[in-house]
């Protein structure tokens, strides 16, 4: 229970990676926040299994990538949990498609959410944590694409190393404060979003063969990470930093 008593946001977190999140943070002890844009059933699933560990939580719709829904999201669940000592960004969508189709739309849509809707969400958090005198932690769930190209997902790595450079930039200005602010970055982790093309033998051969452990991660691979960087006890002297929870992609 290295967690006990804390208070979480976790943005997208109806379902993947972050539902995994949402319910390792449980587990530790944390009353959480499940916010969902659309999944209102996996979000209502995910406060239940929470519920049943004897923690408190309570789902937030919003989309993360608007500034009005942000800040009626992150009051509902301040107000829901009485404060909130943890934010995990994690909301975010992939589109794969070659650099030279891709259109203004699908680029602003992924920039939106996976880089607007961190700044978004981190400053309205980080706001509320900076009156109320709290010692909070933010995680930033990123993307080995912040660190590696990948084809066809320019507009995706792109919004990637703008979360990275995001994560630098909240941990130094709200050191102050007593923010400490860190991403995780995952490698390849079977969830929704991609289960159709690891499916696909060419496409799970060719991601494999860069993958020195040769594994495609779970989403509770990702779980431990963010943890250990939300408590701040174990992890007090971290913050600006990016962990690569990659099975060693990043090593090429």
């Amino acid at each position: 229970m290295r967690l006990e008593g804390k208070r979480a946001l976790v943005t997208g977190g109806s379902r993947g990676i972050g539902r995994a999140i949402a319910l390792g943070l449980a587990r530790e002890g944390t009353d959480v926040a499940v916010n969902y844009r659309s999944s209102r059933g996996d979000a209502g699933s995910a406060v239940r299994e929470i519920e049943r560990m004897g923690r408190r939580a309570v789902a937030v719709q919003g989309s993360t990538s608007s500034r009005s829904d942000v800040e009626r999201l992150v009051a509902e669940a301040d107000d829901f949990l009485g404060g909130l000592d943890i934010l995990v960004n994690n909301a975010g969508i992939l589109k794969r498609t070659p650099f030279l189709e891709i259109d203004e739309e699908e680029w602003d849509a992924i920039l939106d959410v996976n880089l607007k809707g961190y700044f978004l969400v981190g400053q309205a958090v980080a706001r509320r944590m900076v009156a109320a005198g709290t010692r909070g932690a933010i995680v930033n769930v990123s993307s080995a694409g912040q660190a590696v190209a990948g084809p066809n997902l320019a507009h995706y790595c792109v919004s990637k190393a703008g979360v990275g450079m995001l994560t630098k930039e909240m941990a130094l200005e709200l050191a102050s404060h007593n923010i400490r602010v860190n991403a995780v970055a995952p490698g390849l982790i079977e969830t929704d979003i991609n289960r159709a093309d690891i499916a696909e033998d060419a496409f799970r051969e060719g991601r494999l063969a860069r993958i020195p452990l040769g594994l495609i991660g779970a989403p509770d691979d990702v779980v431990g990470a963010v943890v250990f960087l939300a408590s701040n006890g174990e992890a007090r002297l971290m913050t600006g930093a990016s962990v690569f929870v990659d099975g060693g992609q990043t090593i090429w």
